[in-house]
């Protein structure tokens, strides 16, 4: 238990005596410096606060400063003891916490938040949503700190619980006994694990809790007694054997005999552990030795023995455990084990939550518990606010909460769509909008933990067809993309021939290119049928811009038996350092990419052969070309694009209609930025009368598959009327 020093009232009020002895006590421990932090934290408890009861009749200065006390006989520091002062500023008066520093302000909001959280999310008492809840709790602390703070506010609270009224008690007592008696068990916590369980214990089956009671506090010295001579005749026997063991009587609480009661039906008589014993050794060979020395001195209690180190529990727990009867008749628990086999069940993850609370592996969870529980074994050697603390720390999901209090699960940079799908797939369908915490956002925005999310819903329709582009934004979640593509697939398959059609000719205008030979592609996708590749486009199953990239020339990249067959029957090779075409019938050509038409791969294109220059690579629909057909065509050569495109980079004019406003090319140019394309020359016209701008950027790009996106991601700015590549 962690025990109130003599110097706090337990209840009434909080007067400057009462706080002069505090700090006194805590100057023994503490720098001057950081004695006055705490004293100008309670100047400021005392400005906001006064006279202002806290939740259950008592003084709410004497609340705050009692939950600091706890936080000090855990041993944590001066800034988690002001955070603890200051955890119930009002959201209007955050910045009295400024001359704390930033830390200081950064726990106190994440505080805010957490308290907005479980005042929202404990309604529902199912095991599911309260092992969100805790994970919640988890997730909203960007500093492990804060949790700590808040299982301290919370035994403070069950430790005045008796002045509320019983429907309160009630609540926070179970409340206490989903969300916080869990956390403080995976963090290790143990002082205030047991005393969380056993406070709740006492509210919610008090009978039980007074018989538990009762049956300990009658042989509490007898069984003290016992244990101690125990100790004594063991040990002694150990100094025999020249084995340094450490023993200690291991404290059973109340909720623990509880739960082993309810779990194997049995009454108090019968659990063997009310009285035990903890021996660490140094080696294992010692372990056995040990244990041959208690069952040589007492009789073994048969079906109570477990070698845990032959035979290790699945989460590595390794112990040995034995039940003997005692001198005067009664059972007594022994285990046995190494001091490297301690510290593995009391810190590694043999001591984790999964198997107190019958719960899975998760190793996203356990990764985070175990950074949390590393940094309170040693508090004081870390800066739990250094950069490569917080990047340990930092969760990797998010929870929020739906309009009800319903915790909701997802991975971080999830969006309000994967939030509508996560609750149900036709609330996905129907997504158009949403609010967060009362305020509009974009679908595309990504949501943090804790917000509370409302989806705005049509009585009719379904997702869109964006939703599934990559580069779009709208949706992260495996779940809300599988579940789009379903709603596709299940829609009129004519519907889906035109939309895919429609779609397909679209992108391919956009990208200035011809559509491919659908026939050719068939068997690469393994559809019979052309129709059959659209209704997929349009099903979102397949993607219209892969398509429109995949041109006849590109095929030599594939393996297929046809294409390897007429590549070995060319003279062919990359022509000249760094080509990026395959000339056939040609060596030793010196290639360059025709301006006129810009051609990037896999665009169809054709070369031509010119007088001193090498090769020029046009588009084979370039009007150029055209007329090369009809004067020069003797000079024209087929080529195709060579397999690695990975080392050059390749010119294409962009066209961008919009409505014109101010910071329309910076919002451009920032696209151009983020996607590393460098802009090689602009040109502008602006229609005043109509405020419309035409702009055309003249840009380096890596291939057609970076085209596009920066298409996609320049149509999708404010005003952009139409986006299309210029050939």
């Amino acid at each position: 238990m962690v025990s109130t020093v003599s110097h706090l009232p337990e209840a009434g009020n909080l007067d400057q005596e009462h706080i002069a002895a505090w700090l006194a006590a805590l100057a023994g421990q503490r720098s001057q410096e950081e004695i006055h932090q705490l004293s100008r934290a309670l100047d400021i408890v005392h400005q906001v606060h006064d006279e202002e009861p806290a939740f259950g009749g008592m003084q709410h200065r004497l609340a705050l400063v009692q939950t600091a006390d706890i936080l000090d006989q855990l041993g944590l520091d001066t800034e988690t003891l002001v955070v603890a002062l200051l955890s119930d500023l009002p959201d209007t008066e955050l910045e009295l916490a400024e001359p704390f520093g930033e830390r200081v302000q950064t726990m106190i909001r994440d505080l805010v938040r957490i308290r907005t959280v479980a005042v929202t999310g404990s309604t529902d008492t199912s095991d599911r949503q309260s092992e969100n809840l805790r994970r919640m709790l988890l997730g909203l602390a960007d500093d492990v700190r804060v949790v700590l703070v808040v299982l301290a506010k919370r035994l403070q609270l069950m430790r005045v619980l008796g002045s509320l009224e019983a429907e309160d008690q009630q609540r926070i007592a179970d409340i206490t006994q989903r969300i916080h008696a869990p956390l403080a068990n995976r963090l290790g916590i143990w002082q205030i694990k047991w005393e969380l369980e056993d406070l709740s214990l006492r509210v919610l089956h008090g009978e039980v809790y007074r018989q538990i009671a009762d049956a300990l506090e009658e042989k509490r010295e007898e069984r003290e007694q016992f244990i101690e001579q125990v100790i004594e005749r063991l040990q002694e026997q150990c100094a025999q054997h020249g084995i340094a063991a450490e023993i200690s009587g291991r404290p059973k609480h109340i909720y623990s005999i509880w739960r082993k009661m309810q779990r194997k039906s049995v009454d108090f008589d019968q659990i063997f552990d009310v009285r035990a014993l903890r021996v660490l050794v140094d080696s294992v060979a010692q372990c056995y030795e040990v244990l041959g020395m208690v069952h040589g001195s007492w009789r073994p209690v048969p079906g109570e023995f477990d070698d845990y180190i032959a035979h290790p529990k699945a989460n590595g727990y390794r112990s040995l455990h034995t039940a003997v009867i005692g001198d005067d008749g009664k059972p007594l628990e022994v285990q046995i084990r190494t001091r490297e086999m301690h510290e593995h069940a009391e810190c590694g993850v043999a001591a984790h939550w999964r198997y107190k609370e019958d719960g899975k592996g998760d190793a996203e969870l356990e990764r985070r518990i175990e950074w949390m529980r590393a940094w309170l074994e040693q508090p004081g050697e870390g800066d739990s606010g250094s950069e490569h603390s917080n990047a340990e720390f930092e969760a990797r999901r998010i929870y929020v909460l739906t309009p009800d209090g319903r915790v909701v699960e997802l991975p971080r940079g999830a969006t309000a769509v994967d939030f509508a799908y996560a609750i149900h797939s036709s609330v996905g369908h129907r997504c158009r909008g949403a609010r967060v915490d009362g305020k509009m956002i974009s679908l595309t925005q990504p949501l943090e933990s804790g917000q509370t999310v409302e989806v705005i819903t049509v009585k009719e329709g379904g997702p869109s067809l964006d939703w599934l582009n990559f580069s779009s934004g709208y949706v992260v979640t495996s779940r809300a993309r599988n579940r789009i593509r379903q709603w596709f697939k299940r829609q009129n398959y004519d519907q889906h021939v035109s939309l895919g059609k429609a779609s397909l000719d679209r992108e391919a205008s956009r990208l200035g290119v011809e559509k491919p030979d659908l026939e050719q592609l068939l068997p690469k996708y393994n559809f019979k049928a052309v129709d059959d590749l659209y209704a997929a486009i349009g099903r979102g199953e397949v993607s219209a811009i892969q398509i429109a990239n995949l041109q006849v020339g590109s095929t030599a990249r594939d393996d297929d038996e046809e294409i390897v067959t007429k590549a070995e029957r060319r003279i062919s090779r990359h022509a000249g350092k760094g080509s990026q075409v395959v000339v056939q019938g040609v060596d030793d050509l010196m290639t360059h990419t025709a301006r006129c038409c810009k051609p990037v791969p896999y665009d169809p294109i054709v070369g031509y052969i010119t007088r001193g220059r090498g090769m020029t690579i046009h588009r084979e629909d370039c009007s150029v070309v055209k007329r090369l057909r009809q004067d020069q065509a003797e000079r024209l050569l087929p080529v195709t694009w060579g397999k690695d495109q990975s080392q050059g980079t390749f010119l294409a004019d962009i066209q961008v209609y919009a409505h014109d406003r101010k910071g329309l090319l910076r919002d451009i140019s920032s696209v151009f930025s983020n996607e590393e394309v460098d802009v090689l020359g602009v040109k502008t016209h602006t229609d005043r009368k109509k405020e419309k701008a035409s702009m055309r950027f003249t840009t380096e790009v890596a291939d057609m598959t970076q085209l596009s996106r920066v298409l996609e991601k320049l149509a999708q700015i404010p005003d952009v009327l139409e986006v299309r590549r210029q050939v």
